[in-house]
């Protein structure tokens, strides 16, 4: 089954590293491989996904048994009484019945394969869940460092502004400040410390969502030791794009999920055909248990079903399949279009966050530069404090966007990871 859209070209950019399936061992961080490794098999919602595809092997193995054979044995024993007035009654009966129907167009094996088809998909549902778990973990890791980062930071521009203030109240007791400059000082300091509260916040509230993504109560607190960031580690090859319709779980359940719409469809057709069906019964009945096996019953039949009228209903029940069929098709493509836009959204998004970092590091550099020239001709009576006070603002806040976009950077890579990624086995499905 070809996907409904044209050739696709070659990516617009690729780097020359090795791309593994567990991609997040590139950053060579041993806390987030500890972290991912408990997720992967204590996270709930992966559990659920691993028992929904339990439930789909369960449903073909049901399909499945309806090519062999259906046997049932039957028993029943009655008294009663007076027994002179039931003399020729039967009391104890056992039977043994089999019936089977010879799959001759196939219908029963299409339904099978369908099926089969679907549990298929569900298990790529699950891979695609790993993913997903995966890139959670590591986004939330790093947010959780860039928040202590970002605390930190905070602190360090609060004693800088603490420091300043001291500085500038010094100078205002010799009148060579105006006290509403100690007011704008006092309200910069202010808003340091209303960000470190939000700082704080959101560092408790990210291990909380690390908590629930573990498989713990949030409350119960999750022990990790922060540190820095990892490096970005080299650009990964992102191969050819049909390399990644093969290699992507969501596709490959796309893909299955045609196959089963089209297995469907093939049943739906076969069910206009006759039937042929045997069935064989056997009955043995007795007023003692010491005679019930002394004469048998048998009864042997064959049995053939020929669709004569349905009102076009079965004609119905093959378009409707064929409609589903299709439907599936144009989503197994847009799933395609989908991860190609994803690969390449991620490498055009690196590209431009390299970018934007170099620039900030360049604004940031020039903001210091000029902080410190202000502050020179400050000290020198040749320009006023308000100068100093918004080229500090402008400094503090260079800051903090730096290391924010150095987070996005790592999360647009972990994009681009998960994009590229193909499946990996995990406890469930080594012991399956």
């Amino acid at each position: 089954v070809e996907a409904p859209i044209k050739e696709p070209e070659q990516f617009s950019y690729s780097g020359t590293a090795v791309r593994h399936d567990k991609w997040w061992q590139a950053f060579n961080d041993p806390i987030l491989n500890t972290l991912i490794d408990s997720a992967l098999t204590k996270n709930l919602n992966l559990a659920i996904v691993w028992e929904q595809f339990q439930e789909a092997q369960a449903i073909r193995r049901r399909q499945a048994s309806f090519l062999w054979p259906e046997a049932e044995i039957s028993g029943r024993s009655a008294i009663s009484r007076p027994e002179p007035d039931f003399a020729g009654g039967e009391n104890i009966q056992l039977g043994l019945s089999v019936a089977y129907e010879f799959d001759l167009w196939g219908r029963l094996r299409s339904l099978k394969q369908a099926e089969a088809f679907r549990a298929q998909a569900t298990y790529y549902d699950y891979q695609a869940a790993t993913l997903s778990l995966t890139a959670q973990i590591s986004t939330t890791w790093f947010q959780l460092l860039t928040a202590q980062r970002q605390l930190e930071l905070a602190e360090k521009q609060i004693k800088t502004n603490e420091d300043i203030i001291k500085l500038i109240r010094a100078r205002f007791t010799s009148g060579q400040i105006r006290a509403v400059d100690i007011l704008r000082q006092t309200q910069l300091l202010e808003t340091r410390r209303n960000q470190k509260i939000l700082y704080e916040r959101n560092l408790e509230l990210i291990k909380n969502q690390l908590s629930v993504l573990l498989g713990k109560p949030p409350q119960n607190g999750t022990e990790v030791v922060i540190t820095s960031l990892p490096d970005l580690p080299p650009l990964p090859q992102v191969g050819l794009p049909l390399e990644l319709v093969r290699r992507r779980p969501d596709v490959n359940r796309a893909y299955n999920l045609v196959l089963a719409a089209d297995r469907d469809m093939a049943a739906a057709i076969r069910n206009k055909y006759p039937r042929l069906s045997v069935s064989l019964a056997a009955q043995a009945r007795s007023n003692t248990y010491q005679s019930l096996f002394n004469e048998w019953a048998y009864t042997l039949a064959g049995n053939l079903v020929a669709p004569l009228f349905y009102g076009g209903r079965l004609k119905a029940e093959v378009d409707r399949t064929e409609a589903i069929k299709n439907q599936l098709l144009y989503s197994y493509g847009q799933t395609v279009l989908t991860s190609f836009r994803e690969v390449e959204d991620a490498l055009i998004r690196e590209i431009k966050q390299k970018e934007r970092i170099e620039v900030l590091k360049r604004q940031l550099d020039l903001a210091q530069k000029v902080n410190g020239q202000l502050r020179i001709e400050f000290l020198n009576g040749l320009s006023n404090y308000l100068d100093v006070l918004l080229s500090l603002d402008q400094k503090q806040q260079l800051e903090r966007d730096l290391i924010e976009a150095e987070q996005i950077l790592l999360e647009i890579r972990i994009d681009l990871y998960r994009a590229l990624a193909g499946a990996f086995e995990t406890q469930r499905s080594i012991n399956q």
